[in-house]
């Protein structure tokens, strides 16, 4: 629907104008549209039709700011659909809000429905629990499951790798492996573990054990949106964990792929990522996230920039953002060892820093960690950082950082370098900056409190 017939049928249950920006408005009216029959919402303009000339400066920060406050996330398919409008005096930006199959909440508990032009609290769900985590989620005997529904060739497969991997009592029974695996319980049910691990159809009994890949078209859901499609690609995975990571692996190396280079007569193939760091962030997602939350998968967002991968659930036990890459601890100590001995573990507790490492050696930006407390969410961006690639052998991290510094201001002091680097001695940052004076990258200027550094 065009502007001019919106304006003129004015405000409803399908129309909001947001003149000016407010994220608590926005996030609270695509709730309600979201819950209802759907409905426009108008930014940068109000119901008169006075357009406002900066609405593309705040749009996007806006939008961005009020889905943070959906909780769970807004998935793919409840994304509203971004489209922008010239009209005299502006730019305007159509928020294209679609029906929601299930309800959307507002801060995990907050149900709004749109009533004529206002957004009414229909009623407040119940703050929901903390979600039952693996460490007992695993052994839980799994209603209705029994020894038939697990896979015969799977079975065999993990015998005989378990034998490979040299473990303890390689001659033994079928029944003494199930149990040693945590497959099934003490009257032989099977368990969750053992359904990830050796299930035909685990989705049967773990319906949201499965994993998503989305394709889109850009930077941002926005722009995917602004094209006219929700994504390009939408692929979804199930099965035992085993064939889980095999399958994704094989779409995200399709997917990010790069067109063979010819150096000389050597062929080269190239990925826009390590397929080290791929690999194993596919691995720790499908080991580490929480399947006792309940209708949310694995979630893997491929954009023109970046990967996105997000598990249920949030970071496990006492791990933090701060002490990730220095602490371990497995939410799923039972599907982590039956990975291992398939072989997709080399390393037990290492996965993090494999990833990280993968990503430094092909001079990529480090990845970055989200933890919202019910998501956790790691980030790998493609692009290749010039500094590290030329000067990564040269130069030790800190002084590429002051490099890196200098191309978004003019000059460093000492206390702008004691911040990028806290952790070091003003020692050692003396040195460093010492180092890249004497090799002709940076100019000293000024003397003691008022010395400075620029680039030479």
């Amino acid at each position: 629907m065009k502007l001019p017939s919106m304006l003129a049928r004015g405000r409803g249950p399908l129309l909001e104008f947001i003149p000016e920006p407010d994220a608590e408005l926005l996030a609270r009216t695509i709730a309600a549209m979201a819950n209802s029959a759907g409905g426009t919402i108008a930014l940068g303009i109000d119901s008169s039709g006075q357009a406002q000339p900066d609405t593309l400066e705040w749009a996007e920060a806006t939008y961005t700011r009020a889905l943070r406050q959906f909780s769970p996330p807004l998935e793919a398919d409840q994304m509203p659909l971004w489209q922008t409008e010239e009209v005299p005096g502006g730019m305007v930006v159509l928020i294209v809000v679609r029906p929601a199959a299930r309800n959307v909440l507002l801060n995990g508990r907050e149900l709004l429905i749109r009533t004529g032009s206002a957004n009414v609290a229909r009623h407040t769900e119940p703050t929901p629990a903390p979600p039952v985590t693996l460490e007992a989620e695993e052994e839980r005997e799994l209603a209705g499951a029994t020894l038939d529904d697990f896979d015969e060739e799977l079975l065999t497969e993990y015998e005989r790798l378990r034998q490979q991997r040299g473990a303890r009592g390689s001659t033994a029974t079928r029944a003494e492996l199930l149990r040693d695996a945590g497959a099934v319980t003490a009257d032989n049910r099977p368990t969750v573990a053992g359904m990830l691990l050796f299930g035909r159809v685990p989705e049967q009994f773990l319906p949201q054990s499965g994993l998503l890949i989305l394709r889109f078209r850009g930077k941002s859901l926005r722009e995917a949106a602004s094209s006219g499609e929700r994504y390009q690609r939408r692929i979804e995975i199930g099965g035992p964990a085993a064939r889980q990571i095999e399958r994704a692996w094989e779409v995200l190396h399709e997917e990010t792929q790069r067109s063979p280079q010819v150096d000389g007569l050597v062929r080269r193939e190239e990925t826009d990522y390590p397929p080290e760091a791929v690999r194993e962030a596919v691995v720790n997602a499908v080991c580490h996230r929480d399947y006792g939350v309940r209708g949310q998968r694995i979630e893997i967002r491929l954009f023109d920039d970046r990967m996105e991968i997000m598990s249920p659930g949030g970071l496990p036990g006492h791990i933090t953002l701060d002490n990730i890459l220095d602490e371990h601890y497995s939410r799923n100590p039972r599907l982590v060892r039956g990975l291992y001995y398939w072989g997709y573990i080399e390393e037990l507790g290492q996965g993090i820093d494999i990833i990280y490492d993968a990503m430094q050696r092909s001079h990529r930006t480090a990845p970055e960690m989200r933890d919202s407390g019910r998501n956790f969410t790691l980030t790998l961006y493609n692009a290749v950082d010039d500094l590290e690639a030329e000067y990564g052998e040269e130069l030790n991290p800190r002084q590429i950082a002051v490099l890196k510094y200098l191309r978004a201001n003019e000059r460093i002091t000492n206390a702008d370098f004691r911040r990028l680097a806290p952790e070091v001695s003003a020692e050692t940052l003396r040195l460093d900056l010492r180092d890249l004076v004497g090799k002709g990258f940076l100019l000293r200027v000024g003397d003691k409190r008022g010395t400075y550094y620029v680039n030479k």
